[in-house]
């Protein structure tokens, strides 16, 4: 099979490699010696040796391992030993790969190798002997360096065919956590200048059109990235070439942008990319450890971490989707506060299962949530914030769960479970809700309304939780959706914990969430 089957397996296993020296065929007659290099330190050298990989891994997926990092000049397979060799252009490049995954373990097909230097300065290997991985390099390198077709290989198995379109079509399999076009931007670049992205959603599923400036940089993205994952087990990259050939955006903002024209308008009820923003994107190269966080694809920019922990869902370096899943929220107000007022407001992060304010102490509750990562992003955006007058504190709590009262012992309804709550937002995998996941905000984002609701009822009713409604706004196409801007964050929290879920008859009822808009 040839070059492309990139990550196309999920979990092998593999025999563990052993560290003895071994003899290999490198050079023509030559048969030289390749240590295996014992410590992980060592002196820095261009070429760095990589342990314990899985029997099926590819040429192209070790190549991928040192790709964001600079131009990789040479490659040596050990197959049988479940090792290989890889040479970047400068030692530079190999200084910041063995740092980088130093903080961040690196894993191919979902298992960890290791990543150390030589003690070779260079490889010196025969085409023919090592022809199929030869040929693979060339793939890469025609794209990295001069965009000049590959020319020169002899490998039955071309390592690239001609690329039919500079656009790819992406679908994202098994999409637990969302995907942003940032993300996406970040990731894509590493293969050349990335002029346009829509995103959409169809047949339930997250979907991206993505255009290149050049249909080889097209042909290198699909053949490094298709099949991988990128956050640690899920969210795996389907990529082929899309039909089109160019794509008409009309809108920048986070569902579509063409990064060739900044004027364009955000269109309605989007906001326009925020210009510190888009120069925070393009400007920013500094290596950022994210351990754990952003693993395999480990996107090595500090701006593709931002745009993750903007999508929500990765939560704070090091914590992964097993984290705590209990959060401790302090400083409550105990004559206002319930166990449903606090699953609506915690909900909008994440899909709580049981909450239970303490018994002996009414201004704490413990919230249990379905993952680390919801927890980690409910205590993101909620700590500090301010619910019925006092301002709460979220902690990380050192409960595992949340335990019931047990049978027949009455706590005066101050446990309460929510694991069955037909009103859990996430989950669904690939539901919309996961890319409008915001901080608490002034505005809020209306939808579900029925026909017969007009804006003065909304606002009357808004009004009713006892702050001021500042502005108001039906979306143009979609009248069922609105913003409502009430005077400060605390009065949109109140509302939403009010109203969420509200019958507004003809069997509609009222979805808030918090909103990045304004009016």
């Amino acid at each position: 099979r040839g070059s492309d089957e990139l990550l196309s397996g999920s979990v092998l296993n593999s025999p563990n490699s052993n560290m003895s020296s071994m003899v290999v065929t490198a050079n023509g007659n030559d048969s030289k010696k390749f240590k295996g290099d014992d410590k992980m330190d060592g002196v820095p050298s261009r070429v760095l040796h990589i342990r314990k990989l899985p029997g099926e891994v590819t040429e192209t997926e070790v190549i991928a391992l040192g790709l964001p990092f600079g131009k990789v000049t040479n490659i040596l397979m050990l197959k049988g030993k479940n090792q290989a060799f890889l040479e970047l252009a400068t030692e530079e490049a190999a200084v910041t790969m063995v740092n980088y995954y130093s903080a961040v373990t690196p894993h191919l097909r979902n298992q960890p190798i290791y990543i150390q230097y030589s003690n070779h300065k260079e490889l010196k290997t025969d085409n023919t002997l090592n022809q199929r991985a030869q040929a693979v390099l060339q793939a890469v390198t025609a794209v990295q360096t001069t965009n000049a077709p590959i020319s020169g290989t002899t490998v039955s198995e071309s390592a690239v065919t001609p690329a039919q379109s500079p656009v790819l079509r992406i679908i994202i399999d098994n999409m637990y956590y969302p995907v942003t076009l940032d993300v996406l931007h970040q990731i894509f670049s590493k293969f050349g200048a990335v002029l346009k992205i829509i995103t959409f959603t169809k047949n339930n599923q997250f979907q991206a059109l993505l255009q290149y400036g050049d249909p080889v940089n097209a042909q290198q993205a699909k053949l490094a990235l298709d099949g991988q994952n990128i956050y640690n087990a899920c969210c795996t990259l389907r990529i082929d070439f899309s039909k089109l050939v160019n794509l008409n955006v009309k809108y920048n903002n986070d569902k579509s942008r063409d990064y060739t024209r900044p004027d364009l308008p955000s269109g309605d009820g989007q906001p326009a990319l925020d210009p510190a923003i888009a120069a925070a994107f393009a400007k920013e190269t500094s290596l950022l450890a994210v351990p754990g966080a952003l693993s395999p694809l480990a996107i090595p920019n500090a701006a593709a971490a931002a745009a993750a922990a903007a999508a929500g869902r990765v939560g704070m370096p090091g914590v992964s989707a097993g984290g705590n899943t209990v959060l401790l929220v302090s400083n409550l107000n105990e004559e206002m506060v319930t166990p449903q007022s606090l699953f609506t407001l915690f909900g909008v992060y994440g899909d709580v299962q049981r909450v239970k304010i303490l018994y002996n102490k009414k201004d704490s509750a413990l919230i249990q949530m379905a993952d680390g990562n919801q927890s980690q992003l409910a205590m993101s955006h909620l700590n500090g914030q301010k619910m019925y007058g006092k301002i709460i504190r979220v902690t990380l709590s050192k409960h595992q769960t949340v335990q019931l009262p047990r049978e027949g012992l009455d706590d005066q309804g101050l446990t309460k479970d929510f694991g069955n709550s037909p009103l859990h937002r996430f989950k669904k995998p690939g539901s919309k809700n996961f890319q409008n996941i915001f901080p608490p905000s002034a505005t809020l984002h209306l939808s579900n309304i029925p026909p017969s609701v007009a804006e003065e009822d909304l606002r009357t009713l808004f009004a009713n939780t006892g702050g001021t409604v500042k502005a108001f706004k039906f979306f143009q196409r979609d009248h069922k959706m609105a913003l409502l801007q009430m005077s400060t964050v605390e009065e949109a929290i109140q509302a939403l914990i009010d109203l969420h879920n509200y019958n507004l008859g003809e069997n509609h009822h009222l979805r808030v969430s918090f909103s990045k808009s304004t009016i």
